[in-house]
């Protein structure tokens, strides 16, 4: 293989894998530098191979590390070298192959130091046994595996917190595999949005919700379930977010059935909720239509307690609110025809109110607080008798 053709080759395993061309020519040092050590070098010598991407050309080095006395262990062999603990401080059994003493390196090396590297050229050699060559192409196969993780558990976890789109791949029982990219991601069954079918091929958003290393690779696990999926959608369709002008302040969901998002307004003149509304609610309907028809209540969030916990009821109107600070209760009176829609189907409208503000609220009807009596206190007084 002549040079061009050879950078050509490296150039194309690296767009492929995502490795950088840096990465596979050291990949390539280290196997050439196996099969070196297998076919013409001896057990315990550390053999480095320098490649030159250029020409193609191979240089072998044999290294040394360069001691001295003092970092030597008192009983000296010239066996398989060690280190071990003495005295707090690591101590070396010599090895010749391996190590090199201070005054025959600066033979060779002037100005060279204890414990640096000394490396000692060596004749190199491109005919290699069918054994050597074998084991260079599996140095080779497990370097690239392992730079090949790394890169996606580094473009992965940098990408924890966010959206991401992905193809469903395939469905095993409950759980459901999803091609994102340079991997495939997990959604398992308590990320899933409840009564939402996942099928071969289609396309989804998802939220990344953690990534790991594992024994088999880099593993990422995604939800559709999470309450930040719908924050993370409408940052994707409302440029305010993204600018920074609209805030998204607090999240309540229960999902594939309802959620309720409260957002406020860094900027005067700028309307939160219109904002992620959309012009004739086509920004709204673009996050549930991606949520399968989920509803969502988007809220004005305010700074005064009783205005944020009316709004919080919405769509029912509120009369007035009543707080219990210490215990952070709230009593909420609305209209008797609104008391239903306060409340909500099984008290979900209620319930994400709660949640959405921080505070547990009571809702009553305004006719059932005129009809509730007044307490009153009873006086008893106590008959004295006077003796005569």
């Amino acid at each position: 293989m002549d040079t061009k053709q050879f950078l050509t080759t490296i150039a194309q395993i690296a767009e492929e894998k995502g490795i950088s061309q840096e990465q596979i020519i050291e990949t390539i040092e280290m196997a050439i530098a196996a099969a070196y050590k297998r076919d013409y070098g001896q057990k315990g010598q550390n053999i480095r191979v320098k490649l030159d991407p250029e020409t193609g050309k191979i240089r072998v080095f044999q290294v040394f590390l360069v001691v001295d006395e003092g970092m030597l262990r008192e009983e000296d062999v010239e066996e398989e070298a060690e280190e071990v603990e003495d005295d707090e401080e690591k101590k070396i059994r010599f090895n010749s192959l391996k190590h090199m003493m201070i005054d025959e390196a600066k033979k060779v090396k002037k100005g060279i130091k204890p414990n640096e590297e000394l490396e000692t050229e060596l004749e190199a050699q491109t005919d290699f046994g069918r054994i050597a060559a074998q084991t260079a192409k599996q140095v080779i196969i497990q370097r690239l595996r392992e730079a090949e993780r790394e890169v996606v558990y580094g473009e992965y976890k940098d990408k924890e917190g966010e959206i991401i789109s992905g193809i469903v791949q395939r469905v095993e029982g409950r759980n459901v595999f999803v091609d994102i990219g340079k991997t495939t991601g997990l959604l398992f069954p308590d990320e899933q949005i409840p009564k939402e079918n996942y099928r071969i091929g289609q396309r989804l958003r998802l939220y990344i919700l953690k990534v790991e290393r594992g024994p088999r690779g880099t593993s990422v696990y995604l939800s559709r379930a999470y309450p930040k999926v719908v924050s993370k959608l409408f940052a994707v369709e409302v440029p305010e977010i993204s600018a920074g002008t609209v805030v998204i302040k607090s999240i309540a969901r229960e999902p594939g059935s309802r959620t309720k998002i409260a957002v406020s307004s860094s900027e005067e003149g700028v309307d939160p909720v219109g904002s992620l509304v959309g012009q004739k609610g086509t920004r709204v309907q673009t996050v549930i239509n991606e949520l399968n028809g989920e509803k969502i209540d988007i809220i004005e969030w305010n700074e005064d307690v009783t205005k944020f916990i009316a709004n919080a009821l919405s769509p029912a109107k509120v009369l007035n609110v009543e707080l219990a600070d210490k215990r952070r209760e709230a009593t909420t009176i609305v209209p008797e025809d609104q008391l239903s829609l306060a409340i909500g189907q099984q008290g979900q409208n209620v319930r994400l109110a709660a949640r959405l503000t921080g505070w547990k609220i009571d809702v009553r009807s305004e006719k059932e607080v005129k009809k509730k009596p007044k307490k009153t206190t009873k006086k008893t007084t106590k008959k004295t008798t006077k003796k005569t």
